[in-house]
C-alpha cells in the first residue's frame, strides 16, 4: 500500500491530483480542519485521507530514546514514546532532562506496558 504524507494543505492538494497513492496522511497543525474537504476529494480518486494528531512509538532502549529525541522532529504529531526498558534504571536527573526535552517537542515519555498499537519503533 502506498501511503504519502502531506505537510500542508497545498501539498495535500498537489498529492491528491498527482499521486496514485492509496492513502494520504495530513501531518500539519490545521490538518483536522481540512480532513473532511480533502477526504471528499480523495474519495473521488479512490484515495483514503486521514488526520492523526499523535503517533505511538515503541522505544527499545535508553540509547534509542536519546537518539530519537536528538534528531530533528519531522512530524507535527504528538509522539507518545513508550519505553520498553526499565525507566527506573535512569538517574532521576537524566529522566527529568529527557522528559523536559520531550515536553518541549510536544511529546510524552510513557511506561512501555501502556502501549497498545505501534506506529514506529526506535531501536
Amino acid at each position: 500500500m502506498s501511503i504519502v504524507r502531506a505537510g500542508s494543505k497545498a501539498e495535500a492538494l498537489r498529492l491528491l491530483t498527482a499521486e496514485q497513492a492509496l492513502s494520504l496522511e495530513l501531518d500539519y497543525e490545521t490538518g483536522w480542519q481540512d480532513a473532511i474537504e480533502l477526504g471528499r476529494l480523495g474519495e473521488k480518486r479512490g484515495i483514503k485521507v486521514q488526520y492523526r494528531g499523535q503517533e505511538s512509538i515503541a522505544v527499545r532502549s535508553r540509547e534509542a530514546l536519546l537518539e530519537g529525541l536528538g534528531k530533528p522532529k519531522t512530524t507535527f504529531r504528538q509522539r507518545n514514546l513508550y519505553c520498553q526498558f526499565d525507566l527506573g534504571l535512569l538517574a532521576n536527573r537524566e529522566l527529568e532532562d529527557l522528559e523536559a526535552k520531550a515536553t518541549r517537542l510536544g511529546d510524552y515519555i510513557l511506561a512501555g506496558h501502556l502501549l497498545r498499537d505501534v506506529d514506529r519503533i526506535w531501536a
